[in-house]
């Protein structure tokens, strides 16, 4: 069924005319006010023969703190001082305001004419379903924000819709949303499957904490044949079990663009990991990097199919929750991967930071995790296995940031002694 396919316009009348409840009215609206209040100020002055200073003034000039305090004012709700205050930092916090769908509003307004918060944060606001449209709608006009989060804003299926039809028609410039939380269930995914279907932008989606279940795997997954943009997929704790990750396998068979894909805390087996890892194997344009299954017991079944395709694509990192049956077996010990290069250097006289140095295309101290984990597994001179290497990113990359930063490994050359006083020295 096709969700998504009809006008996006829905807050335009019949005669092209922006409806009372669109956020563009509401700027309209205190425009007029705005208007009105000159008028009355020229009337009350008109007996004097001073000239009042900014008479001409349009509401075109009202922007910023003014605009929001106004915006405030006339959705009847108290302005957020925070958001007053850093208005021209990239990154706005919001999170935990209590805004509701009237702050959001008196916000959205706000942020129509902002070009310099470029990720907004916006989680646990109780937006809603009419916030989301109104955030949608200004998102429409702002092609500076990039990064959004309204992850547990009970936004329900009437924000997944307005969300979707966002990203189905490609009007805004947003590059990753965290939205998880909000409630979402079968029939929001299909609106997500069919978004992502047309969306030729967006590259980070969490919908963690939603309840898609297995159809809503089956949806992701016909997305995931035809989509080629999406980079990092969130679906987290979403009552998918086996059956709903073999239906978003057959996505993962042919999709070229996936790097990370998350899937903790969904009731899957053994059988489901061994299904996303022959997913990945069997296509020859896969680019997953991580896959992450961190509650999953697996066997040693699966252990010796995933030492098999890493030897193909050591890139590859799945993560899960340990090797056995009900209980978790305690690890091999293995030696420390850190120590084992350390010894490498040490016997070859050479630096730890050179080491990373050569491992570094673009001479910028960070290595991507990928490239890194490749290096590693195709290097032959320091004994180490998947499982050791896999080790040493975790603690090399503690804050998850996809890169293996190596600056603090950089040997601080002596600074060169002026001439004069190596004359002194050597006398």
């Amino acid at each position: 069924m096709d969700y998504l396919n009809f006008d996006f316009d829905d807050d335009e009348d019949e005669n092209g005319e922006m409806s009372e409840g669109s956020i563009s009215a509401e700027v309209q609206s205190l425009a007029d006010a705005t208007d009105n209040a000159e008028e009355k100020t020229r009337e009350d002055s008109s007996d004097t023969d001073l000239e009042i200073e900014d008479a001409e003034r349009s509401f075109a000039t009202i922007k910023g703190a003014e605009l929001y305090t106004e915006a405030c004012k006339l959705v009847g709700v108290v302005p957020v001082s925070y958001f007053i205050r850093n208005m021209e930092e990239p990154i706005m916090n919001l999170n935990h305001h209590g805004l509701g769908p009237n702050g959001t509003k008196a916000l959205a307004i706000a942020l129509v004419s902002n070009t310099t918060i470029t990720h907004l944060e916006l989680e646990d606001n109780w937006i809603l379903g009419e916030g989301t449209r109104y955030l949608v709608q200004m998102l429409r006009e702002n092609c500076y924000i990039q990064e959004m989060n309204i992850s547990r804003n009970h936004l329900n299926t009437d924000g997944a819709e307005a969300i979707c039809r966002m990203f189905y028609h490609n009007i805004s410039n947003i590059r990753a949303i965290r939205l998880a939380g909000n409630n979402f269930r079968e029939e929001s995914a299909m609106y997500f499957s069919e978004s992502l279907m047309a969306n030729g932008s967006l590259k980070i989606l969490n919908l963690s904490w939603n309840g898609f279940g297995n159809e809503g795997g089956l949806a992701l997954g016909e997305a995931l044949k035809v989509n080629n943009v999406l980079t990092e997929l969130d679906i987290s704790s979403n009552h998918i079990n086996n059956e709903g990750t073999m239906k978003l396998c057959k996505g993962l068979e042919v999709n070229a663009s996936l790097r990370i894909l998350k899937m903790s805390h969904n009731p899957m087996t053994v059988e489901g990991a061994v299904a996303l890892v022959t997913a990945i194997r069997k296509n020859p344009k896969s680019r997953m990097e991580e896959i992450n299954i961190s509650n999953v017991l697996v066997n040693e079944g699966f252990i010796k199919l995933l030492d098999v395709v890493c030897e193909v694509r050591p890139e590859l990192d799945v993560i899960y929750g340990g090797v056995g049956g009900y209980i978790a077996k305690k690890p091999e010990q293995r030696p420390d991967a850190m120590k084992l290069i350390q010894n490498y250097l040490d016997a070859n006289k050479l630096r730890l930071w050179d080491f990373f140095k050569n491992m570094d295309k673009y001479g910028n101290m960070k290595i991507p995790v990928a490239e890194f984990r490749r290096a590693m597994m195709l290097q032959s001179k320091i004994p180490l296995d998947r499982q050791q290497i896999s080790e040493l990113v975790r603690k090399l990359d503690q804050a998850r940031t996809g890169y293996v930063d190596y600056s603090h490994f950089k040997i601080q050359e002596p600074e060169e002694k002026p001439k004069e006083e190596k004359e002194e020295e050597e006398q």
